[in-house]
């Protein structure tokens, strides 16, 4: 495992981004410039040395959906920005995607000549807000392809979403000796929810591991965990952690014929921004998945569900909207999706979101789909290359995200040196303890793209990692080998 970099260095990095004046660590700030300065210097050397042979096989590489990224960059104001005086080179959108003009303009407008409480006025402003946020609710469904747009509840996000599965159909269906099965590669959001619910109501929760030798999901235990105990079934559809793509097919018939009770809820957060998605054909109970992943702005998601399952399962929050009658004795409570949607919802996120459907279908779903294979592609050939880095999951059918493990470097260390450079990636353990736990790792680096993320921002980072990582190691050789237990010292970034 990598140790993590002596405090006073990390002081130093922290001072010179900043520009703190203090003379107490003068010595500090001349050390960071002196990294700086050997980083560089061992950047012209590898220049050099590569001079003299033949051109990488990158140099030449072309992604032919590479006018996918250059067409819409222009869209994107904070991609046009600078830090540190260099050009922004965001490789974290797993965790957030970055807001085109077309969703910001939209929540302005909103604001600006709509803003009014929705279902609640007969007033102009009101019916525009109703109008404007119901709109968003037939881009949600039409995007997934629900049978119903009373199928699709706006929540404050995914992790709202699988909570409110779990809080309503999970409390009212699974008692002492029933099972709840989900998976070691999951997303806290689609963990810890279950944990809740299984001390609360006596339930068992049963996980399938990782397969550590293809880096994906062990889907023969999978099938092995199933029964007719089995109450509900969760999983994701794309890991965020290891970016390899689940047989959601092969599962849900798994369950539909061990588990026939079963409900299935998948995380689909990873792949409805990314590719076609359609629970008709996927044949799942319940999906949640975020708008920020995908252009949205954050505070906004949604749940599905069909409608017959939504209307039989009690509500998630008491209040006004989600009612149908109330007197002081009892209350009746509205159909789906307004029985699920207690209070002022949120509005302007949910006309947002609507606004970056609208702009994403316009890209084109395939053609997204299609430019992130070939740029996945050549981020995961890129960053296998690499000389002491291993990159979690699979080497084919996976999405554009892959997380790594660099030897010499920790990842903390390794973060704050790339946004340096600004490029910004992540590190920690992204959500997924229980993966890392069980891959042998605390923590690790993440690099995610965007159908906006271009093959030359693939070949920075990779030029910066190279030289974070020659600098890493010949200091490791100058200084020795600090106490392991570092390694779970200070990550901030999780």
């Amino acid at each position: 495992m990598a140790n993590r970099l002596s405090s006073i260095v990390l002081i130093a990095l922290f001072n010179s981004v900043v520009g703190f004046q203090s003379t107490c660590i003068l010595s500090s700030r001349q050390r960071t410039h002196s990294l700086a300065r050997r980083i560089s210097a061992t950047d012209e050397s590898c220049q050099k040395s590569k001079a003299k042979d033949e051109e990488p096989w990158w140099k030449n590489e072309k992604l032919p959906h590479a006018y996918i990224a250059e067409k819409v960059r222009k869209d994107f104001p904070i991609l046009q920005t600078s830090l540190q005086e260099k050009p922004l080179v965001y490789l974290d959108s797993a965790a957030t995607s970055q807001k085109p003009n077309h969703v910001i303009d939209a929540l302005s407008k909103y604001y600006e000549s709509t803003n009014s409480n929705v279902h609640r006025g007969a007033h102009t402003l009101s019916r525009e807000a109703t109008a404007a946020y119901e709109e968003a609710r037939d881009d949600v469904a039409g995007l997934i392809n629900a049978r119903s747009r009373n199928e699709c509840v706006f929540t404050k996000g995914a992790t709202e979403a699988i909570n409110l599965v779990a809080m309503t159909f999970g409390r009212a269906n699974v008692g002492p000796g029933d099972e709840i099965i989900s998976t070691e590669i999951e997303h806290h959001s689609n963990i810890v929810p279950w944990q809740i619910l299984a001390s609360e109501t006596g339930g068992t929760l049963k996980f399938a591991h990782v397969d550590k030798e293809t880096g994906t999901l062990d889907v023969e235990e999978f099938k092995t965990l199933l029964s007719e105990k089995t109450k509900i079934v969760a999983f994701q559809h794309v890991s965020n952690t290891l970016g390899c793509i689940n047989p959601v097919s092969d599962l849900v018939d798994a369950v539909r014929q061990k588990a026939p009770n079963a409900k299935i809820v998948l995380d689909a957060c990873q792949s409805v921004p990314h590719q076609p998605v359609d629970v008709q054909a996927l044949g799942v109970d319940f999906m949640a998945f975020s708008g920020h992943k995908m252009c949205g702005p954050t505070g906004i998601g949604a749940l599905w569900g069909r409608e017959e399952l939504l209307n039989s399962m009690p509500p998630f929050l008491g209040g006004g909207e989600m009612i149908d009658h109330v007197t002081l004795e009892e209350s009746t409570f509205a159909l789906a999706p307004g029985r699920f949607e207690a209070g002022t919802p949120p509005i302007a996120q949910a006309v947002g979101f609507g606004a970056a459907i609208k702009y994403l279908k316009n890209i084109g779903f395939d053609e997204i789909e299609a430019y992130e294979k070939e740029l996945g592609e050549y981020l995961y050939k890129r960053l296998s290359e690499c000389k002491g880095v291993t990159v979690f999951g699979p080497k084919d059918n996976r999405v554009a995200l892959c997380s790594f493990y660099c030897d010499s470097v920790h990842p903390s260390d390794l973060s704050t040196f790339l946004d340096l450079e600004a490029i910004a990636i992540r590190a920690g353990h992204h959500c997924c303890q229980p993966l890392h736990q069980a891959m042998g790792y605390s923590h690790s680096a993440r690099a995610s793209l965007y159908f906006y993320n271009t093959k030359e921002e693939v070949d920075k980072f990779i030029e910066v990692l190279e030289s974070s990582m020659a600098f890493f190691e010949s200091m490791n050789g100058a200084e020795g080998t600090s106490n392991e237990a570092n390694e779970d010292e200070f990550v901030p970034f999780i």
